[in-house]
């Protein structure tokens, strides 16, 4: 059966669209890919790649510069990621660039973002590695919050025993929330507390004023000792004076049971006095004499002072001493 025109021009049509639509779709799988671009290749090590797979995009800074072109598992805790990266973003790119790796959204595909790093450092060249900084994965987060809520629940759990014993009077802390009378007592333990501390406070003001009269006022023995210099320096004068003299009393001292010592131990004038009884009874019997001699002497001058023939000289005498002592009051009046 022969074809038609129009059937041809519709199989031409479909052919021609087919091709259109393949060459399209290479193209934007070569896009993706950048197979048509020129590349060159970075790479990062990575703990743990959190899903990431090959094709997945490369960001620099929020910006679509590459894919993952591959990711090669080099021991159980080191991951490679292999990058292709745009030639042209080549100009903006340093060696101290960190890689992260991250979602494209709340639910999209894993991204590699790549970060400006901090300071001067040399443009990147094909083949470097750069850092890479590892974020904490939603797993990590929900095992956190998982062992978070155990402990929340053994911790509530210890919480309702202490309250539970607490209400039923067990331990100092529910006896104390229990029993009134300790609770009163309690109360009047922190009134006195209270009023001892108030005591206290008082008894410190009345101190600061003593001490600051003490300060201010000369007039106290302990202001005077305090503030006057003069009589500090005085005060330091007496005692240095004290201690001279004590000095020298010391020497006195020590003179005297010198003498004493050679007194005692001597055999001289004073020692034989002192030890000899009969020297002593001796000069005891001398001084008595001397006194009865003496005793007869004024009896004898009193004798003489009554008779006749030597009155007159002694009443002489008598009228002057007078005439002397008339003339010395006169002279002091």
């Amino acid at each position: 059966m022969k074809q038609t025109k129009a059937q041809k021009l519709r199989l031409g049509l479909f052919v021609i669209i087919g091709t259109m639509l393949f060459i399209a779709a290479i193209y934007l799988i070569g896009q993706r890919r950048n197979m048509f671009n020129k590349t060159f290749m970075i790479s990062a090590y990575f703990q743990n790649v959190n899903g990431l797979q090959r094709g997945n995009n490369v960001r620099y800074s929020g910006i679509d510069i590459g894919t993952v072109n591959d990711i090669t598992m080099v021991n159980d805790s080191s991951i490679k990621v292999s990058m292709n990266i745009q030639e042209k973003i080549i100009t903006h790119i340093k060696k101290n660039a960190i890689a992260t790796i991250g979602s494209d959204g709340l639910v999209g595909n894993m991204i590699v973002n790549i970060v400006p790093g901090q300071g001067e450092s040399e443009l990147i060249s094909n083949g470097d590695v750069i850092v890479s900084y590892s974020k904490i994965g939603a797993d990590d987060i929900l095992s956190t919050l998982s062992v978070g809520s155990e402990n929340a629940a053994i911790l509530t759990s210890d919480l309702l025993k202490i309250t539970t014993a607490m209400l039923e009077g067990n331990g100092t802390v529910g006896l104390l929330l229990n029993d009134t009378i300790m609770a009163n007592d309690l109360k009047q333990s922190v009134n006195n507390l209270r009023i001892a501390s108030q005591g206290a406070t008082k008894t410190i003001y009345e101190l600061n004023s003593i001490i600051t009269s003490i300060k201010t006022d000369d007039n106290t023995i302990l202001g005077m000792l305090l503030n006057d210099t003069i009589s500090s320096e005085k005060l330091k004068m007496v005692v240095s004076n004290l201690e001279t003299s004590s000095s020298e009393i010391d020497n006195v001292l020590y003179n005297i049971n010198t003498i004493v010592t050679d007194i005692n131990s001597s055999e001289g004038t004073f020692n034989y006095l002192v030890r000899d009884t009969t020297a002593v009874n001796s000069l005891k019997s001398t001084l008595q004499n001397i006194n009865e001699g003496t005793d007869k002497f004024n009896q004898n001058m009193e004798a003489l002072k009554h008779n006749f023939l030597t009155r007159g000289y002694f009443r002489k005498l008598e009228r002057e001493k007078e005439k002397v002592s008339k003339n010395l009051e006169l002279e002091k009046e």
